[in-house]
């Protein structure tokens, strides 16, 4: 990302992977190239997250296996949080447990009461390899989750039991963009 500049504005907007892509079920590899080809793929993470109007995106949605996620996600008291997280680690959940709704750009339009915690840390680093730790509660407690999750593999159809879990299962099913 260049120094100053809107986050995405030099991206490009890739396809989004919907549920059913085996690369959303795989775990993502660690970043060991810090150089520009990290930079772009920020770049397009940012331009792809906006142009599908989303909080959160993992590279693995994009077809990169890799532990990249950004954010742009308000937290319950509507203070925005913006960034990236490259090789992030949820070093901490804590709080309560709350059931709220949650969605993903990989099942788009559809949504479930899924349980997270409404506080969450996150450690890893930025695309210049400087440490970064990220604190969320909330919404964006629960984006932060939704994006590691992601990253080894799990949607939030994973947390989800019974009949929550076949309901999603059946909307996805007669969802027009599933294979």
């Amino acid at each position: 990302m260049r120094h100053g500049s809107i986050p995405g504005a030099h991206g490009r907007v890739r396809t989004l992977g919907l549920l059913g892509d085996p690369v959303l079920r795989a775990p993502c590899a660690e970043v060991t190239d810090f150089g520009p080809e990290l930079a772009a793929l920020v770049e397009d993470l940012f331009a792809t997250m906006y142009a599908a109007h989303g909080v959160g995106l993992a590279a693995n949605q994009i077809g990169e296996a890799l532990r990249v996620f950004v954010y742009d996600c308000p937290d319950d008291e509507d203070e925005r949080h913006l960034g990236h997280v490259v090789n992030p680690r949820l070093v901490e959940t804590g709080g309560v447990v709350v059931r709220g709704p949650e969605g993903c750009l990989s099942l788009p339009g559809l949504e479930a009461g899924t349980e997270r915690h409404d506080e969450a840390v996150v450690t890893g680093f930025t695309l210049t390899g400087e440490p970064v730790t990220v604190r969320g509660t909330g919404f964006f407690a629960r984006c932060l989750q939704h994006e590691c999750d992601h990253l080894e593999g799990r949607i939030y159809a994973d947390h989800l039991t019974g009949r929550r879990h076949r309901k999603l299962m059946r909307q996805v099913a007669r969802a027009s963009w599933h294979r």
